[in-house]
């Protein structure tokens, strides 16, 4: 399936941008990838169809390739999100796992650990001595994760949410080609979908560059770019077959 459009599309959590898995900043990023996973579903859908109608006007062997298309697309997104997910979650819990080791083995090591990662972040050393002392007092492990990684222990990643996502992200953006093109009368059945498509990929590429503050121009012609090509490309490959259906 095309994977167009997945600039910094990623599954890092907030171990690694400094947010937990309940933050601001980490629920952009799944809206995003929810964004992206849809323009997928669009691209790969549309170059499907539009492919096909490009070899036959029969509208249910279209409807046909482009339903396979549809289910197969959405649960390779969700088995390559699961996977990728889990091995995220492995990685938070053995991070976790750490520090709880740590805390149990050496505690005022580690209260001293907490203390450096305060200082780091702008507070003075007194200050953040005694916030480490008075953090590690209520919930010293949670303290260790959220500061030191940015992780919640009681509420790491979860790869089913991601999977689910994932998948209904791609079938909602693939049932835009696919309805279109088998809706619309032949005669303007492959230009109608093209447009469809069209349109649909300057709103994904304008949201997704909104929710990333990147340039939103730029963003909408890189997808609308990428889906004119595959469909151009697609389209070609299917007249050059020309099937006649009996």
């Amino acid at each position: 399936m095309a994977r167009s459009g997945h600039e910094g599309h990623d599954h890092e959590s907030g171990a690694h941008n400094g947010g937990g898995p309940g933050s601001v900043g980490s629920r952009l990023n799944w809206l995003r990838a929810g964004v992206l996973g849809a323009n997928d579903g669009i691209v790969s859908v549309a170059g499907i169809v539009i492919g096909v109608a490009g070899a036959t006007s029969d509208r249910s062997t279209i409807l046909v390739s482009g339903v396979a298309g549809l289910v197969a697309g959405a649960f390779s997104m969700a088995g390559g999100e699961y996977t990728s997910v889990s091995t995220q979650r492995d990685t938070e819990a053995s991070l976790v796992e750490a520090e709880r080791r740590e805390l149990d083995e050496s505690p005022e090591a580690a209260e001293a650990e907490l203390a450096t990662s305060l200082e780091d972040r702008g507070l003075s050393e007194e200050t953040a001595r005694n916030a480490a002392r008075e953090l590690s007092r209520r919930n010293p492990l949670r303290a260790h994760a959220v500061v030191e990684y940015g992780l919640d222990p009681d509420d790491l990643t979860n790869p089913w949410h991601a999977a689910l996502s994932s998948f209904l992200a791609f079938t909602c953006g693939a049932l835009l080609p696919l309805l279109a093109i088998t809706l619309l009368p032949e005669g303007i059945r492959v230009i109608g979908c093209a447009i469809a498509v069209m349109a649909a990929l300057a709103l994904t590429g304008f949201t997704s560059a909104r929710l990333g503050g990147a340039p939103r121009g730029r963003a909408m012609l890189r997808v609308m770019a990428v889906g004119a090509a595959t469909m151009v490309a697609t389209y070609l490959i299917g007249s050059a077959f020309d099937v006649a259906i009996a």
